[in-house]
């Protein structure tokens, strides 16, 4: 099965949003600064603490969403030229094989550890932090229904 893509901005940057808000260590402190803004909140309207502290978890809520949604995936999205690039990109039962004009590279598939899928991408994942990002546009469903199945035989779900 072969398959040739390049990236679109706004599409890859909303397949890394959803990777950090897959992350569990994002969960959890979204989850304890969403806890710590609300209990300020609450506190503050009763009249039991002074406006600072529920302007604090405001910050940090503001901070944390800012940090998640713009700025981490904005700033990998620079850093990677990854995504300027145009690729070929084979699947069979060895292997994956992605070309471009600088060259290839052969993934065996024991090399990666496990794949999510958003609503455009495909995400194989290498380790918790790496991964490679297969577009789904202009896949077709055949070949999308083919890819799925390849993807939970070799790497389970």
């Amino acid at each position: 099965m072969q398959f040739s893509f390049s990236y679109e901005k706004k599409k890859v940057i909303q397949a890394l949003r959803y990777h950090f808000i897959s992350r569990r260590e994002i969960k959890v402190m979204m989850i304890l600064v969403n806890v710590f803004a609300i209990t300020a909140a609450i506190l503050f309207y009763t009249g039991k603490i002074r406006p600072q502290p529920f302007l604090l978890g405001s910050a940090i809520w503001i901070a944390m969403m800012s940090a998640v949604w713009y700025i981490l995936p904005y700033s990998i999205y620079k850093k990677a030229s990854t995504f300027q690039e145009k690729f070929i990109i084979t699947f069979n039962n060895e292997n994956i094989q992605l070309d471009n004009e600088r060259g290839y590279v052969i993934w065996e598939w024991n090399q990666f550890s496990r794949y999510f899928e958003s609503p455009y991408f495909f995400h194989l994942y290498f380790d918790v932090k790496t991964f490679f990002l297969v577009p789904k546009e202009n896949m077709g469903e055949p070949f999308m229904h083919e890819l799925r199945e390849l993807l939970r035989k070799k790497l389970g779900n």
